[in-house]
């Protein structure tokens, strides 16, 4: 079986958090390099509206001298939540790991922050309950800047 090909694809986008324009690099297996298809193999800490295993179009910008996202080509039904920490006194990892034992996978970009991959088959309502019960004991906030409809209000 041949090994997977990896490139790095650059995300430019506005940030309302920061409220200026971003960038965000983020890797993803090769489909169609001619066609310049990609499935997005990382959780985007920032990127909205992307979500891990989406299959994006990318080119070459000879602005940013490498490959950046152009569009989604069809979106996984995976969703993407951002997780901020408040409570100092509770660690990043063992919040991850709440949701690791709900399905989730997540990866931490600093202490304090990280992000969490709602598969499409994970039914997210209690993944939602728990943030909701996280939020109203004042241990973190959340975001969710790409909610796919599987996962949307019903």
């Amino acid at each position: 079986m041949a090994e997977e090909e990896y490139e790095k694809i650059l995300f430019q986008f506005h940030s309302d958090v920061l409220d200026e324009e971003t960038i965000e690099t983020m890797w993803a297996v090769v489909i169609d390099k001619e066609k310049g298809l990609y499935k997005l193999d990382s959780i985007p800490f920032y990127a909205p509206n992307v979500a891990a295993n989406d299959i994006i179009y990318a080119e070459f910008d000879e602005d940013q001298e490498q490959l950046t996202y152009r569009h989604t080509v069809e979106a996984s039904g995976n969703s993407t939540v951002q997780v901020v920490i408040l409570d100092s006194g509770t660690d990043t990892n063992e919040i991850r790991e709440m949701f690791d034992s709900l399905g989730c996978s997540s990866e931490k970009y600093s202490e304090g922050y990280f992000v969490i991959d709602v598969p499409s088959s994970l039914n997210y309502s209690a993944v939602q309950n728990k943030l909701i019960e996280l939020q109203n004991a004042g241990i973190l906030d959340y975001a969710e800047p790409c909610l796919s409809k599987k996962h949307g209000l019903e």
